[in-house]
């Protein structure tokens, strides 16, 4: 006969001695292992060797008794259980995140990890060197920056703020208006003096047009209004030069191939110093105007407002220029 109280002691000292499947830091752990894309480029985030890395994801799905990742020679891919895990892991980190700032002595002082996600060009060239600034400012974040072509899903909790082009069509997020942008229609002066100006719509037709490849916008049709009041006209577009990098296809743009429609952020100081020129100023694109978006369970955290702000402030100098007009019609 057993006796009572010893099956409870060894019922106490066998879940004692159990080891967890999953432990918090693999959660951590997992999360930096997927956004890096591959075993080496998470070594280096991580700056471990690749065979340390390897070893950690090995001992996690030895532990677990499930793979997590497809492994081949140059990349990986998650699977059916890692994306399960990846989703978990990722919105219980943001809860932790949030739980220690709001448990904080000071919960007004921004602290923690920041995820921050923008557009390539956009990203490359204003985000980056604003997250350096704000770094500077509050030095108790820890940001993260993924630059991607397309937005990505705005509700599975992979970002704390995406800076996005347009406003976003899911109203589960918040989305907060930091910048006017329009879309304009630019060109070299080589290329206007050797191929004419386009006055119309239809004049487009007989131009060489770069297109641009990104997200789901359609390819080679672009939509002008005359005035910002007037009906849109679908327009079709022809050209031999494609590519999905704005940076590109803005140098090809220089470089006198064609006509461009680019968002005015990323050829505003090519318009002011004469190396492009706008075309047709009366006729006017869908607007594309500059949002911060994250979701609503962030919306406390210290972090993401004060970035937030950050941002915005830093964009309110371009609403009282008075020389942008001028800059504008890259004359």
């Amino acid at each position: 006969m057993i006796n009572k109280s010893h099956k409870i002691q060894f019922t106490i000292n066998f879940y004692s001695t159990m080891e967890p499947r999953l432990q918090a830091a693999d959660l951590g752990f997992f999360s930096a292992l997927a956004m890096a894309g591959s075993l080496s480029a998470a070594a280096r985030e991580m700056r471990i060797t690749t065979a340390a890395v390897s070893k950690r994801l090995s001992q996690m799905e030895a532990r677990l008794g499930l793979p997590l990742v497809n492994r081949t020679t140059r990349r990986m891919s998650l699977t059916v259980e890692g994306e399960t895990v990846l989703r978990h892991a990722r919105s219980i980190l943001a809860e932790m995140a949030d739980l220690e700032q709001q448990l904080g002595a000071s919960r007004s002082t921004p602290s923690g990890l920041l995820r921050v996600n923008a557009t390539l060009g956009f990203g490359r060239s204003h985000i980056g060197p604003l997250i350096s600034r704000f770094v500077q400012h509050y030095p108790q974040v820890d940001a993260q920056l993924q630059l991607s072509a397309d937005p990505p899903s705005l509700t599975d909790d992979a970002f704390d703020v995406c800076i996005r082009f347009g406003p976003p069509p899911d109203t589960r997020v918040i989305a907060r208006k930091i910048a006017d942008n329009q879309r304009l229609l630019c060109a070299s002066p080589a290329y206007v003096a050797l191929h004419g100006e386009p006055k119309t719509p239809a004049d487009l037709a007989q131009h060489n047009f770069i297109s641009i490849r990104q997200g789901g916008e359609a390819y080679g049709v672009i939509k002008l209004a005359k005035g910002r009041q007037g009906q849109a006209e679908t327009v079709k577009t022809r050209g031999n030069l494609t590519t999905n990098d704005g940076s590109i296809a803005v140098q090809w743009a220089l470089d006198g191939h064609g006509i461009l429609l680019r968002a005015e952020w990323d050829i505003r100081h090519h318009l002011a110093q004469g190396q492009l020129l706008q075309l047709m100023p009366q006729f006017h694109t869908p607007d594309a105007d500059i949002y911060a978006i994250y979701p609503a369970q962030h919306k406390s955290a210290a972090r993401v407002r004060a970035f937030v702000d950050f941002v915005a402030e830093a964009f309110k100098p371009a609403f009282n220029d008075p020389k942008r007009s001028m800059v504008l019609m890259g004359r």
